[in-house]
């Protein structure tokens, strides 16, 4: 990547959050409540396999980490999971959609939402998922209070519902807003898995290499006390036998 580039990219991540409403001091982020554990994540990549990978990509996972990782058994991800045809366990978790067609209906292909979670964070995510608003203006009809004039459509809306600008139900969701928002964090913990997929193997063996290392600690420092222990009994007797000469 060229310094301009570089630059342009910084640039853009800086200035992404602050676009929200139009301006970063009107923005009222919403916090995800969920537990981050293997439930929850599996909760997630069922719901995003159902409603976003048709469009969007985690290229950054494979379909067999699920089973690995999380302890999802093959036979449910194969049916629950790998839905793109000719997808493959050991592959990696990529959109059906051909991106030459991605960029003909939509304009530009759909972000791959591999890091997404570390770029913007699960804040921004959750409240924009949340932050549709129905706008016949747009192509689409739809718009985004954190991201004005966006070209993906709201397609968790018949779940979750869809209001006008000022927040007014149009239609109501087939799900509670409880239970819609309790969806919306499991996707959120999903993405938040995706940007970094060694998570839980790090939390497993951590309690190992804390234990090695204090383990190693301990003997150094066993180590540190009969080496100076020997250093100074030799000191001693060598002062005795210098003083003895005398």
């Amino acid at each position: 990547m060229s310094m301009y580039r570089y630059l342009c990219f910084l640039l853009v991540s800086m200035l992404v959050p602050g676009l929200a409403f139009g301006a970063a001091d009107t923005v009222h982020w919403m916090t995800p409540h969920y537990t981050f554990n293997r439930t929850t994540v599996i909760a997630g990549a069922r719901y995003f396999a159902d409603h976003c990978m048709a469009c969007h990509s985690v290229s950054s996972l494979r379909y067999e980490y699920l089973t690995a990782d999380l302890g999802m058994p093959k036979t449910e991800v194969e049916k629950d999971i790998m839905l793109p045809d000719g997808a493959a366990f050991k592959g990696t978790i990529v959109s059906p959609m051909p991106p030459d067609m991605a960029a003909k209906w939509l304009g530009k292909p759909p972000p791959n939402l591999s890091h997404m979670d570390r770029y913007l964070g699960s804040k921004f995510i959750y409240t924009y998922l949340l932050s549709f608003y129905w706008d016949p203006a747009r192509p689409s009809g739809w718009n985004n209070y954190v991201f004005p004039m966006v070209a993906m459509p709201n397609v968790l809306a018949p779940w979750g519902g869809t209001v006008g600008p000022k927040g007014h139900v149009i239609y109501p969701g087939k799900l509670s807003p409880a239970e819609y928002h309790k969806n919306v964090a499991d996707v959120v913990a999903f993405l938040r898995y995706a940007s970094d997929p060694s998570y839980f193997k790090r939390m497993a063996i951590g309690p190992y290499v804390i234990g090695i290392l204090l383990l190693f600690t301990i003997l150094a420092y066993l180590l540190k006390t009969a080496y100076w222990m020997d250093l100074k009994k030799g000191g001693g007797a060598g002062m005795r036998v210098k003083g003895g000469n005398k």
